[in-house]
């Protein structure tokens, strides 16, 4: 991105820290730490798609 005052090149969103949030049975969630081992291998199964 181009910051049109200065001319110089601003990076957006460096350094800036996100959680993942994953949505499991309709629950929105940060992290599997509260899962039960079933809840766990759901996740593990499903499948993962790449960016």
């Amino acid at each position: 991105m181009i910051d049109k005052k200065t001319t110089q090149e601003v990076t957006v969103g460096k350094d800036v820290d996100f959680d993942r949030i994953r949505r499991i049975t309709g629950y929105l969630v940060g992290t599997l730490d509260r899962f039960n081992n079933a809840k766990k291998a759901e996740e593990h199964d499903r499948v993962k798609h790449g960016i």
